[in-house]
């Protein structure tokens, strides 16, 4: 699996609590061995028909697409970020 990253992700997660940039880390490397593992909860977004969603804890999240097997993390946060993924 190919991960790249947008601008918006990148510059979000710089600006995260270090503790989350952590659990992000770890949570990522779950992401990359095994999108579905289930701690990471990803599900496809209601009202966005490409775009899906992952947990970090139970308050941050990130979100995804796939495009020619490559996912792209598109943004993070707080729940927040769901509203504008």
């Amino acid at each position: 699996m190919k991960i790249r990253f947008t601008k918006k992700f990148q510059h979000k997660y710089k600006k995260l609590p270090y503790e989350i940039q952590k659990k992000t880390d770890d949570n990522l490397l779950l992401f990359k061995r095994d999108s579905n593992y289930p701690s990471l909860k990803i599900k496809k977004m209601k009202g966005h028909q490409k775009i899906w969603e992952g947990r970090i804890t139970r308050k941050y999240r990130f979100t995804f697409c796939i495009k020619n097997d490559v996912y792209i993390l598109r943004n993070i946060g707080t729940h927040d970020i769901l509203q504008k993924p």
